[in-house]
């Protein structure tokens, strides 16, 4: 399963790319908002600074809602970089967008999905990434990891190539889920990723082994 930070933040794409472990980045204009990076020129000069930390794929959102105007922009995004995806949202438009960006040699990723219906319109019409969104499915009172599990089994039956990016993370034991759940890419905040190195009995271990060895060397 692919790695992928959840951020606009280059001092924790920095950090992740230490690890040795990121396969590329997930953003949008909430977390460049976030980051204090505001206006079309500032965000899609932010998005080149990723690009150049990251080799690999960067998933750059689309604003607009209707047809002409995410295929303009998604244009211009793909523009920027060899390494964007065009981030597009589930919905008529968006999928009718997808398909003419599949069509064009640009990758997608069809973001706020919440069922597999969404899942299966996504993949017929090409898209690279598929982005089912955990969380927000668990806030909702249903299971956002057996939606996973039910995409992951639907594209294995029909042969779909489509990804399927784990968002809306919120911990690191929804990684650990979403791998068993046959997740693709798994995307999240750095800190969840941080998290799947900590177990208390790893911390016992090596407190012990410092302490036999500072009695063993005097």
């Amino acid at each position: 399963m692919k790695f992928f930070v959840d951020t606009a933040n280059l001092d924790q794409i920095k950090e992740a790319q230490a690890l040795g472990i990121l396969d590329g980045v997930t953003t949008n204009p909430s977390l460049m908002a976030m980051e204090g990076i505001i206006g079309e020129a500032n965000i899609k000069e932010h998005y080149k600074a990723i690009c150049e930390l990251v080799d690999g794929d960067i998933s750059a959102e689309v604003i607009a809602t209707d047809y002409e105007s995410m295929i303009e922009e998604g244009q211009e995004l793909a523009d920027l970089h060899e390494n964007i995806v065009v981030k597009v949202p589930m919905t008529i438009d968006g999928i009718k967008a997808i398909r003419w960006f599949t069509d064009n040699g640009i990758k997608t990723n069809c973001t706020l999905v919440f069922s597999a219906g969404q899942a299966i319109l996504a993949a017929k019409a090409g898209a690279t990434y598929l982005s089912p969104f955990i969380g927000r499915v668990d806030d909702m009172n249903w299971d956002g990891i057996e939606l996973i599990a039910q995409i992951a089994d639907i594209y294995t039956i029909q042969g779909f190539s489509t990804q399927i990016l784990a968002a809306s993370i919120r911990n690191p034991l929804h990684i650990v889920r979403a791998a068993e759940a046959g997740a693709d890419v798994c995307t999240c905040p750095l800190s969840s990723i941080l998290g799947l190195a900590k177990h208390p009995l790893t911390d016992i271990g090596l407190a012990k082994f410092l302490a036999d060895h500072k009695k063993a060397n005097g």
